[in-house]
């Protein structure tokens, strides 16, 4: 019986690395789609979890109806969208149905090539195990995106913004973890390298730092933390919000409060800034491979347009395209330091 190889043959890693490539565009996208469907208020539209049969949408007048129907009795309908037509209604719904069929269609571009290889002894057994984690991490998230949503469902028209960051989160583990597998691929064999090795410690400290800033942007969408003090670089007429500590215990202040919410993601950002700025300045005068310098360069370049597209976004009150703009600039920035750290690192 023909074992699993301990290495890939070329034709067989340029095969996996490009379905992999796949994976990490389309998570991309999934998650800029997620944005577009948060900031439209399409999140709501479908108030039922259908993993068999909702790959279907409405096919005629009469489903239309029927799930019209089970929206109107939602709160968001009854609170937010009252009055609202089926016509307005159907321009929500494929927002918030176009997120989950592509969900789904990630599930099975992962799952049926990785099946393929399985079968065909194209995988290592190293590389097995961690793609199947990546499968069970995927199929968690689709639970966590119906856990989020039904937040919403209850009581309150809004999804909760503890639930919306761990969403993201988790999306954004499954990008990355995915995409390190992807840069394992095309650079297979990396040398112990002094210099290398030397910005390493600052690289990951830019990674989580940048991870963190992110993350406090989901509580920022939570909340809609980026439709108050539309102003910069004063919230209002002041450095600090007045009504940044009222909530009690203090800590609630951190997640639940608009104003602080939003003065963490902009000191976030900002330090974010010019971490990076101090990155590339000590970089640029160390010898590193080319491929570290050109991402190095291109991490302050994106870091620098995604501060201005942030600063944008708040100012003229978070118009969408803006808005899913500033994530695509958020992932991009993620996806950069990342194959910064992977190129530092040494095995």
């Amino acid at each position: 019986m023909a074992r699993y190889p301990t290495q890939l043959e070329d034709s067989a890693r340029r095969q996996v690395a490009a379905w992999l490539l796949l994976c990490c565009a389309m998570i991309f996208a999934m998650v800029i789609l997620g944005g577009a469907t948060r900031l439209t208020g399409s999140g709501l539209s479908m108030v039922e979890w259908d993993p068999v049969f909702g790959v279907l949408p409405p096919l005629n007048q009469e489903e239309w109806e029927d799930v019209f129907s089970k929206y109107r009795d939602s709160p968001e309908y009854q609170q937010v969208n009252i009055g609202m037509d089926l016509e307005g209604f159907k321009s929500i719904y494929w927002y918030e149905f176009t997120h989950r069929l592509l969900g789904r269609s990630i599930g099975t571009v992962f799952l049926l090539p990785f099946l393929y290889f399985l079968a065909r002894r194209m995988l290592t057994p190293r590389l097995i195990p961690r793609l199947a984690i990546a499968f069970i991490l995927g199929g968690l998230q689709g639970l966590l995106g119906w856990y989020m949503v039904k937040s919403g469902l209850i009581d309150q028209p809004h999804v909760s913004q503890y639930r919306l960051t761990a969403h993201l989160s988790l999306a954004l583990i499954i990008y990355c973890y995915l995409l390190w597998l992807l840069l394992d691929l095309l650079f297979p064999q990396q040398q112990m390298d002094t210099a290398r090795n030397g910005g390493r410690k600052a690289a990951l400290m830019l990674f989580t730092l940048v991870a963190i800033t992110i993350t406090s942007g989901g509580f920022v969408a939570g909340l809609k933390a980026g439709f108050a003090y539309n102003t910069f670089p004063k919230m209002g007429d002041h450095w600090l919000p007045p009504a940044g500590w009222i909530l009690q215990p203090g800590w609630r202040n951190l997640f639940e409060n608009i104003a602080t919410v939003q003065f963490n993601h902009r000191v976030l950002a900002t330090l974010t800034l010019f971490s990076i700025l101090w990155f590339w300045v000590c970089s640029v005068k160390r010898t590193l491979p080319s491929r570290v310098r050109f991402g190095i360069h291109a991490l302050l370049l994106v870091a620098i347009a995604q501060v201005i597209l942030g600063i944008s976004t708040l100012l003229l009150h978070v118009p969408v395209a803006l808005g899913v703009t500033h994530q695509a600039g958020a992932l991009t920035l993620l996806t950069v330091i990342l194959f910064i750290n992977h190129q530092l690192h040494t095995r």
